[in-house]
């Protein structure tokens, strides 16, 4: 029979996830999604306290802020650009913009309360890395996770290398790892690099910038046993070679390709007993979704 695709062959992940594990996601869009699918159906998760974070800068940074729990402070708070007239921050996404300091201040803080808390208590962490692209705000010397829409003269946009990449990702795991006792790791984590395209960067920007990040976390899940590497970018990419497992916009992923994925991703990590409980709570979820027709007698 004629093959009409390449298989991304995957073996069992070297990290297993049990359906009662707590599991803190961080990352791009499609860190939301996956995290959507897994908070609808009842896993224990907590998905980007900051918002979505696309760099691994900016995500060596949320880790470090979560480990600390150190409050946001009004020295922190930005104006955003283009007439907004909302109050927002270097290290969140703009949907934690808020009309005034302190509601932005409130905000951000009980989020960060809740994930800070989360993240002591929990015993895996998925990293989905966006793009190795960067914007570095002059003024303050530090690299943002978003610029608000500010004048672009105040950014200095480069892409990191891939040295520079497996440094922020050595941060995160050294603060997310950590050592319990018998000198065991705190947490796992896994990697995954976005199948979303950014194509602002143009197609071999992108392309450049995509495999920057597959470098490092291929360095770092050599260097490091708590860490592996599910791909997801490699099964939409290749497995997935077709517009038509795309959005309208021809970027980001369909929701077929995220169920899809989902599918992939249980099977690589989860045991058949824990499979089949995630099945159960689907099949819960999808029937709590589902509204009868009333028919007025």
């Amino acid at each position: 029979m004629m093959k009409l695709q390449t298989p991304v062959e995957t073996t069992p992940g070297k990290i297993r996830i049990a359906a009662d594990d707590k599991i803190l996601i961080l990352g791009s869009c499609f860190a939301d999604n996956i995290g959507k699918r897994m908070k609808d159906i009842g896993l224990d998760v907590c998905v980007n306290p900051f918002g979505t974070l696309y760099n691994p800068a900016s995500l060596a940074t949320a880790v470090e802020r979560l480990a600390s729990g150190r409050p946001f402070t009004s020295s922190e708070c930005r104006m955003m650009g283009s007439g907004a007239g909302l109050v927002c921050s270097f290290s969140h996404h703009t949907s934690f913009a808020r009309r005034t300091e302190e509601e932005f201040l409130d905000n951000a803080n009980a989020s960060l309360e809740q994930a800070s808390d989360f993240f002591c208590r929990c015993g895996k962490i998925i990293v989905t890395l966006g793009t190795s692209w960067c914007y570095r705000h002059t003024e303050d010397n530090i690299i943002v996770s978003n610029c608000l829409k500010r004048n672009a003269a105040e950014f200095l946009r480069f892409r990191l290398s891939t040295e520079e990449a497996v440094r922020y990702l050595e941060t995160i795991v050294s603060i997310a790892a950590g050592t319990a006792q018998g000198g065991k790791p705190t947490r796992e984590i896994i990697f995954t690099v976005s199948p979303i395209r950014h194509l602002r960067d143009g197609a071999h920007g992108n392309q450049l910038s995509k495999a920057t990040l597959l470098l490092a976390v291929d360095e770092i899940c050599g260097k490091y046993v708590c860490c592996d590497y599910f791909p997801a970018y490699e099964i939409v990419l290749d497995e997935l070679r077709d517009y038509r497992f795309y959005a309208e916009d021809m970027l980001h992923p369909s929701q077929q390709t995220i169920n899809y994925i989902w599918e992939r991703f249980c099977g690589n990590v989860m045991s058949d007993a824990d499979r089949q409980k995630v099945l159960e709570m689907e099949k819960l979820y999808r029937q709590s979704c589902h509204r009868p027709n009333l028919h007025l007698q």
